[in-house]
């Protein structure tokens, strides 16, 4: 029963490390959860600041790495078709126009 009980909390303890070492804390330059970083360029954040769209009411999470629904309009950025960008909640937020998943939130 003891060696089944230490078997046990090993496994148990293993797999806890495979979780701490797959984990990806998402920051606020990362688009998705596989740990690359995204630098947004600047004239891209420039051109977001310059614009006015109508901002949308949404109910979800704004947070980096959060995908919006597709029903959510974004706006492609014509210099850089990596990004898109709306304004959310009155929050300008800088997106993957393919995935829709917050890039960075425009402070």
């Amino acid at each position: 029963m003891k060696r089944l009980l230490a078997v046990m909390s090993a496994a148990l303890f293993a797999s806890g490390t495979v979780f701490a070492q797959s984990s990806v804390v998402v920051t606020p330059d990362s688009s998705d959860t596989s740990g690359s970083t995204v630098v947004v360029p600047g004239d891209v954040t420039t051109y977001v600041t310059g614009q006015e769209v109508p901002s949308v009411t949404y109910e979800g999470d704004i947070a980096v790495g959060s995908a919006l629904p597709s029903s959510v309009e974004v706006y492609p950025v014509p210099s850089n078709s990596d990004y898109a960008y709306t304004i959310i909640n009155k929050k300008r937020v800088i997106v993957n126009p393919h995935t829709h998943k917050i890039i960075e939130i425009v402070k």
